[in-house]
């Protein structure tokens, strides 16, 4: 370690499991702790992961899980071969049993213990996410809606729940409408980045869906848009929308400032789902996407939503 400063040590998952020596470097709490804050602050997909709304005494601790979530994601789809990011989640996984024993050295699981201890946050959702980037890399296709709840059960209601868990709350119903809003999102992402996610040879739309409609997934590589494409992604947004409208009774649940955020969330998922519908579903054209002006409308209107409410 000597002759490094802490900035050398800020690597990015990718950079950090491929350097010969990171993995031995000693993290004191406070080191692991900024280098977490740098990870969720720096992503270039990461606008604002802590929202100037929540509590202040939060911030580390909403480092602290995204950085988990981060380094999870990335072992599975930034490492480029399969088979190498099996043997890191289960590298990965192990690391998080170590967590639980009492026993850490990375400066995620570092930060993350505090913050567990804290909070009393269990081991499942932070199992259930890296289950979820396993799955990734051996399941590709999807046969019915109940195959894709499945997995966003495991890829995207673990985050909701965390969320809750940091800000105080426990109960089975805020949960189950977090699970809503989650699995929601992911829906709304899979639908927006259906060509993305088709460079990695993922297909997340029901194909029981597609065969319904009359679309083959040779039509789909081929980038076909049919009159039994638009019938596809017009089923599957409807899908997502349904479940983001059951999703918002939580905010009226929750603490205001986190209220905001989550309806935020929300109304952004909505948004896509709107673009969606604008390109008339023509996602194999062009990916919809939320303008910065946009966003500060749904920011403003969500604000003022929230506050009327809670005034009357």
């Amino acid at each position: 370690m000597a002759g490094e400063t802490h900035n050398e040590r800020f690597l990015s998952p990718r950079d950090f499991v491929f350097h010969p020596q990171a993995r031995d470097w000693n993290w004191t709490p406070a080191e692991a702790q900024a280098y977490t804050a740098w990870l969720a602050t720096s992503h270039y997909e990461n606008f604002h992961v802590v929202s100037i709304l929540l509590p202040k005494r939060l911030h580390q601790d909403f480092f602290n899980v995204y950085a988990f979530c981060r380094w999870s994601d990335d072992l599975g789809d930034e490492i480029g071969d399969p088979l190498e990011s099996l043997r890191l989640l289960d590298w990965w996984s192990g690391e998080l049993d170590g967590m639980y024993a009492g026993r850490v050295q990375h400066p995620v699981f570092v930060a993350l213990q505090e913050s567990v201890k804290r909070h009393v946050l269990p081991k499942e959702p932070f199992a259930d996410l890296i289950r979820a980037f396993i799955h990734d890399q051996t399941v590709t296709r999807y046969e019915t809606w109940e195959d894709v709840y499945a997995y966003c059960r495991y890829s995207a209601n673990p985050v909701g729940r965390l969320v809750l868990y940091l800000c105080g709350y426990r109960d089975a119903e805020r949960q189950r409408l977090s699970d809503s809003t989650c699995t929601a999102l992911q829906l709304a992402n899979f639908w927006q980045d259906v060509t993305v996610d088709m460079k990695k040879d993922r297909i997340y739309i029901p194909l029981s869906v597609m065969r319904k409609h009359g679309y083959t997934e040779e039509d789909l590589w081929a980038l076909r848009f049919t009159p039994g494409f638009r019938e596809v992604m017009r089923e599957i947004v409807e899908e997502a929308r349904r479940l983001f409208v059951e999703g918002l009774a939580l905010p009226r649940m929750l603490d205001r400032r986190l209220a905001i955020d989550i309806e935020l969330f929300s109304r952004g998922g909505m948004k896509v789902l709107e673009k969606i519908e604008a390109l008339d579903y023509n996602v194999l054209a062009q990916r919809p996407v939320i303008s910065k002006a946009e966003r500060v409308g749904l920011l403003l209107r969500t604000l003022v939503g929230v506050t009327f409410r809670r005034a009357a």
